[in-house]
């Protein structure tokens, strides 16, 4: 009768050992779970408050300076994200090639793309005359596209 209850204590310890370890790889893995998911929902709300417009007119004959070959485009940060006003913030593709060659400053002078200000985008990309163009613009996952004739 003891041999069974020694036996019996035995199974016990082991399987309150074994439930102890299962039980922290799970608290471990539902906070590594739980961090993911807090980064990916502040990501989704920057993409979400994040909007851009074109506000550049697309029949006006300021958009492409074909003596320098560089494409000047205004944008308005609509969205109610603070942007910052460099380069890196963008994607820009023209006539769908990637471009790296371009400058983007505010156009009031300051530093910062808040809500409601305008950026001025000048691009270095030399273009055929008489043709149709398209500049396509990415911002924290928003998508905006001008297109315009030189």
């Amino acid at each position: 009768m003891a041999s069974v209850s020694a036996s019996h204590l035995i199974l016990f310890i082991a399987s309150m050992m074994i439930a102890a370890s299962v039980a922290g790889v799970f608290t471990d893995s539902i906070g590594q779970l739980s961090g993911a998911i807090s980064e990916q929902g502040f990501d989704v709300s920057s993409d979400v408050r994040t909007d851009v417009e074109v506000i550049s007119d697309s029949g006006s004959d300021a958009i492409y300076n074909d003596t320098t070959g560089n494409i000047t485009l205004y944008i308005k940060n609509t969205g109610t994200e603070r942007l910052a006003a460099d380069p890196g913030v963008l994607d820009v593709l023209v006539d769908g090639q990637f471009v790296t060659d371009y400058t983007v400053t505010r156009a009031d002078g300051d530093g910062a793309w808040r809500p409601g200000t305008v950026v001025r985008l000048d691009i270095q990309q030399p273009l055929t005359l008489g043709t149709d163009h398209r500049v396509q613009l990415t911002v924290n996952g928003d998508e905006e596209v001008f297109e315009f004739r030189t």
